[in-house]
C-alpha cells in the first residue's frame, strides 16, 4: 500500500510525466516523456508501480507504447507546453492521432 505522499504522486490516466534516473536507473541515459494509460494495481515493492502508456517525442506525439516499472516518488511533472497539447484532444476524432491533435487536420475547414 502506498504511503499518503506516494498516493498523491501516482499519476492518473491521461497525465504526461517526465521519467528520469530518479524514477529508475533504466532511464539514466535517456529520460523520456510518458503519457499514462493506466497504473496497474499489481503487488510490487513499496513505492514502485507498473505504468502502461505511450513514450512521447519532444513535441508530444506518441512514438511507442510501453510498460515501465518506476519509483513513484521519482516521477516528475512534464513541461506544461507538452501537456497543454492534450487539452481538448479527443480519441477517435478526425484530427486526433493517439490523442494528439494533428495540426494539418485541425486547420482544415
Amino acid at each position: 500500500m502506498p504511503t499518503a505522499r506516494e498516493f498523491r504522486l501516482i499519476p492518473r490516466s491521461g497525465e504526461v510525466i517526465r521519467v528520469t534516473r530518479t524514477a529508475s536507473v533504466q532511464f539514466a541515459a535517456t529520460p523520456l516523456l510518458f503519457r499514462v494509460i493506466r497504473v496497474h494495481d499489481w503487488s510490487t515493492y513499496d513505492g514502485w508501480a507498473w505504468l502502461d502508456g505511450y513514450e512521447l517525442n519532444a513535441v508530444g506525439e506518441a512514438v511507442d507504447r510501453r510498460s515501465i516499472f518506476v519509483q513513484v516518488g521519482g516521477l516528475q511533472p512534464a513541461n506544461p507546453a507538452i501537456t497543454s497539447r492534450f487539452v481538448g484532444a479527443r480519441r477517435g476524432s478526425g484530427g486526433a492521432i493517439g490523442g494528439v491533435v494533428n495540426q494539418a487536420a485541425a486547420l482544415r475547414p
